[in-house]
């Protein structure tokens, strides 16, 4: 899968298009098109071939650990042609700029072009092969780019419209918090675990936040999957007496570290079940050490949605762990 070699070049260009947006950038108008979606400008002959082909294989790859399968972003292709001032005002673009007289030849990233939150990315190649190696090369920071965009808008929204008093409980626990949109509420709370979930007919997005002391190997796959089960039979019961949430092993979960905003973690993605029940779904979590280097923090998210599709029910709840921020007295 895409996300097995994943580099994280990407943060550093997000810092850059940080500190280059627009001066205008409230004049622009609010970004079109769903969640999820990308818009790839290529020719029709080009977008059917190599280049096409390449840009499908990464962008509409299986998101990684779901139950059902479902693309990373859902493309539609608009010939150069036709891209006018409606379809500018996209969300997340894709611009495969093909020229034998295009000079200078690369990758280019921007942010709010013509509407904002807007992320694009421009491909300036002399020829169609030219321009499907340099997507090729570049796929991981291009899927990353546009992957940690959508979260970027979400933390923005949930920002605007914060339940603040959820702030409590994560700094208590772990000196940091995060920002929780409308919806989500307190449900446990205790001096080593935090629960705090939105809870709908039909769905649940919940956030958990838990620590243990740090001991040999702590980052390792199957001593993060021991405390997590560990953390999770003491704390989250199930529906039925002697039921309890664990970690299924018919899909054994996968790490990978990451380094976020100065923030070094060790991310963990995988399927919950409940033992004693039928209920599952994916989660991811993120583990990292607390300032004093004690204990291990681990923030978790997780979704329950048998009815829906769930690419991003958990986005959603996965972007609110990259608003995680220390509080200002701590390093």
């Amino acid at each position: 899968m895409r996300h097995s070699k994943l580099t994280l070049v990407l943060f550093g260009v997000l810092a850059i298009l940080t500190g280059c947006k627009s001066k205008n950038r409230n004049l622009l108008p609010n970004v079109s098109g769903k969640a999820g979606e990308v818009m790839v400008v290529i020719e029709r002959e080009d977008w059917e071939g190599a280049a096409g082909v390449a840009i499908r294989e990464s962008l509409a790859d299986d998101t990684p650990y779901l139950a059902q399968r479902e693309p990373l972003f859902n493309l539609s292709n608009v010939p150069p042609g036709s891209f006018n001032n409606m379809f500018k005002m996209h969300r997340n673009l894709l611009l495969v700029n093909v020229n034998p007289q295009n000079t200078t030849t690369g990758v280019v990233y921007k942010g709010n072009v013509w509407a904002r939150p807007q992320a694009v990315v421009q491909i300036n190649a002399a020829d169609t092969d030219q321009a499907g190696n340099l997507f090729k090369e570049n796929a991981d920071v291009i899927a990353e780019y546009f992957e940690q965009s959508e979260r970027d808008r979400i933390i923005e929204n949930s920002k605007l419209y914060e339940e603040k008093e959820l702030q409590k409980p994560l700094k208590d626990l772990t000196g940091g918090f995060l920002h929780f949109p409308t919806g989500y509420r307190l449900k446990k709370w205790t001096d080593s675990f935090v629960w705090i979930a939105d809870e709908k007919q039909y769905t649940m997005q919940t956030v958990m936040a838990y620590k243990f002391p740090v001991r040999k190997d702590p980052f390792s796959a199957a001593n993060l999957v021991a405390e997590r089960d560990s953390v999770m039979q003491a704390n989250v019961p199930g529906m039925f007496e002697g039921s309890y949430m664990t970690t299924s092993t018919a899909f054994p979960p996968v790490t990978k570290s990451l380094r976020y905003r100065g923030r070094d973690f060790v991310e963990m993605r995988g399927f919950w079940e409940v033992y004693g029940d039928f209920m599952g779904g994916p989660f991811v979590s993120h583990a990292f050490y607390s300032p004093d280097g004690k204990e291990i923090i681990v923030l978790e998210a997780f979704v329950y949605a048998p009815r829906y599709d769930k690419r991003q029910y958990l986005r959603q709840v996965e972007s609110l762990l990259y608003s995680f921020e220390w509080k200002k007295d701590e390093k």
